[in-house]
């Protein structure tokens, strides 16, 4: 499997005084998000310490018992494991997760005070990061980044924690089956261990694990909104036979009545909203066990 390397944008430059600096680094952003679709940040402002705390919390959090995880209501009873709708081994996720609204993350109840406190902060620093990011993402089609914000508030994001066991049983398993990710755009905090692909120029290629970084995909629905300029592109994680893998996923996302359309004419989507799209992925998970996504909405 060849090994990439992402993009790699410094995050310093967006604050910089010098406004041709700004500018190069906001172009970096648009270039890599319609050439890649991902892209790698550094020096994004999210403070080391803070991600530290926040694995450990999570790598607690995944040593309960099975039992306590499945029907001990914690995080809002959000824990997942598997596929259920699996009818094929290609379809099965080795994986387990807590998929959590921000709007629950406050809650003491889900799993004590020190968790809470520690994911609170870390929520509220990549919302802040994602507003950043989508803002530049924005104004480069010529739009106002407070329009955006208006439609995608804390509330209705999520954060989700992931575990990747160790599975000896066949190097060809995935973690997270191949998809796209069905929300504007989605930040990874990641481990040393890789498994993390993405299909680049019609082929599957290796994401190089870089401790230092955080990685930014574009979703779905910015595709939809940009018009298909950023790129939504498909990505899976495999298994490792060795090692487990642990990652956290902010997904920036707008309320379910939120209408989605192109930004500029002739639009290459009909109209819908994000409940509406989340809806037809169910259905088509359902029906073929895989997600069509995009294209089923497209004129």
């Amino acid at each position: 499997m060849e090994e990439c390397q992402l993009p790699l944008i410094d995050l310093r430059g967006l604050g910089s005084r010098d406004e041709r600096e700004r500018a190069a680094c906001a172009a970096a952003i648009c270039r890599a998000s319609s050439e890649w679709g991902f892209f790698q940040v550094v020096n994004h402002g999210i403070n080391p310490g803070l991600v530290r705390k926040m694995r450990s919390e999570q790598s607690r959090l995944f040593r309960l018992p099975f039992d306590d995880k499945v029907s001990g209501g914690l995080l809002n009873n959000s824990y997942r494991w598997g596929t259920p709708t699996a009818t094929c081994p290609k379809q099965l996720s080795w994986s387990e997760a807590f998929h959590v609204p921000l709007s629950k993350v406050s809650h003491k109840d889900c799993y004590g005070d020190n968790f809470t406190e520690v994911m609170v902060e870390f929520a509220a620093a990549m919302a802040e990061l994602a507003g950043t990011l989508a803002g530049v993402l924005v104004e480069n089609l010529g739009h106002s980044r407070g329009d955006f914000e208006d439609i995608c508030q804390e509330s209705s994001c999520f954060l989700r924690l992931n575990r990747y066991p160790a599975c000896p049983t066949s190097p060809e398993v995935f973690g997270l089956v191949p998809h796209t990710d069905s929300d504007f755009l989605t930040i990874l905090s990641q481990d040393e261990v890789g498994g993390l692909q993405l299909m680049k120029d019609s082929r599957w290629v290796a994401v190089k694990p870089n401790q230092d970084a955080l990685i930014v995909n574009i979703g779905d629905l910015f595709q939809a909104w940009s018009n298909d300029i950023y790129k939504s592109v498909e990505h899976k994680v495999m298994a490792n036979a060795k090692m487990e893998r642990y990652s956290i996923a902010y997904f920036l996302c707008p309320s379910y009545e939120t209408s989605i359309g192109s930004c500029r004419e002739p639009s290459k989507y009909r109209k819908f909203t994000f409940g509406e799209y989340r809806s037809q992925i169910q259905e088509q998970v359902k029906k073929y066990g895989y997600k069509i996504g995009l294209p089923s909405f497209r004129l």
